[in-house]
């Protein structure tokens, strides 16, 4: 079967959909499947075109990292993605934001498209007017949709009642993320947590912060912070400010080859987000046997509870005080780390996504012929 993926980021980017795509693509083709994926040059020096694990990667110019970045980009891949579209027997566009050039090969090459919803952004988008129609559109253009949460998909199916809508987890590399040895050896007696977020605000990490010295009269504790982006000045400066700088380590980007190690060198791993659909950061983390504590928002109540974590409210850093407290003393930490990662290897491994996406693809070629 030949498969053409749109994806506006693709990696090197680091990111929860980044690596989603990664993987779904490299085992599309470890299932004998071809695979394309047109994105974009977000980061400049990246070739236009390689091969990555057996996956066609063609990169496109970007013109920024903004909606109207997005819908540029999206326009300027249409030549291109048509041509790669007469080849295809399925057209796959990961986020709304990648469904134009899609939309328009379906409707002129008569090739079923796939459309999977991710992110906070489309929750955002969905809540405005403006923006409605425009998501209706693309919802509708779509032979199957996918979500990344039941969440998104609940909000995707009151702005369009879509025939066939599936909730479908992300993804895991259960092979790369598994317990390991630690990368970075800890202090003696001091308990740590790594929070694997980018420093985006609605990635909350700045209530982790918050938290940070109401934990520290509690117990000896220290956090590793691993991501970057444009709050990291002002979260450093408000760790000084709360004098709590010592306690706190910005380690920022790591490639994910890196992400096992600082991983299994905490106890728990932190995802206090705003806004979240499934947290790639958090599957990878119980992937890893790490209990997670994580905000009881978006999809994350859907794949952590309280025999693989705990959850805390939102925006709360008393509350994320409390639950993180009480989950580090607990006297079956070990145990539900290791049901953590029992459950992401049952259930949402990238291989069963992978042959999810397979069993779709050819319901859709089924009917077409």
């Amino acid at each position: 079967m030949r498969v053409l993926q749109q994806c506006i980021y693709f990696p090197p980017e680091v990111g929860g959909l980044e690596s989603h795509v990664f993987y779904l693509c490299r085992d599309l083709v470890r299932l004998g499947h071809d695979v394309t994926i047109v994105t974009s040059r977000s980061i400049p020096d990246t070739p236009a075109h390689e091969e990555m694990d057996g996956i066609h990667v063609v990169r496109l110019w970007f013109p920024g990292k903004s909606p109207v970045g997005w819908a540029a980009h999206s326009f300027a891949t249409t030549l291109t993605y048509q041509n790669l579209a007469r080849q295809a027997d399925v057209l796959h566009a990961q986020t709304f934001a990648s469904a134009p050039p899609g939309m328009l090969a379906r409707r002129r090459l008569r090739k079923p498209l796939v459309l999977t919803l991710h992110t906070s952004h489309f929750l955002r988008l969905a809540r405005k007017p403006v923006w409605q129609p425009v998501l209706r559109r693309i919802i509708a253009s779509a032979d199957y949709l996918l979500a990344a949460s039941t969440e998104i998909r609940d909000v995707a199916l009151s702005l369009h009642r879509h025939p066939r809508a599936e909730a479908l987890t992300n993804g895991v590399d259960t092979d790369l993320f598994r317990p390991v040895a630690a990368s970075l050896p800890g202090v003696p007696g001091r308990r740590r947590v790594v929070v694997p977020r980018r420093l985006f605000e609605k990635n909350g990490v700045e209530y982790l912060v918050r938290a940070m010295p109401i934990l520290a009269q509690r117990l000896d504790l220290e956090a590793l912070l691993v991501g970057d982006g444009p709050e990291r000045p002002r979260l450093e400066a408000l760790a000084r400010e709360l004098g709590i700088a010592d306690r706190i380590r910005f380690l920022g980007a790591r490639p994910n080859a890196e992400m096992p190690g600082l991983m299994c060198s905490a106890d728990v791993a932190v995802i206090p987000s705003l806004m979240e659909a499934t947290s790639v950061a958090a599957l990878e983390a119980m992937s890893c046997g790490l209990p997670v504590a994580a905000s009881n928002v978006g999809g994350l109540p859907e794949i952590v509870d309280e025999s693989v974590g705990t959850l805390f409210r939102p925006a709360d850093p008393q509350d994320l005080a409390l639950r993180l407290a009480a989950l580090l003393a607990a006297p079956d930490l070990v145990v539900r780390g290791e049901q953590a990662r029992r459950r992401v290897v049952e259930r949402w491994s990238s291989e069963r996504l992978a042959k999810r996406h397979v069993d779709i693809y050819e319901e859709l070629l089924n009917e077409a012929r």
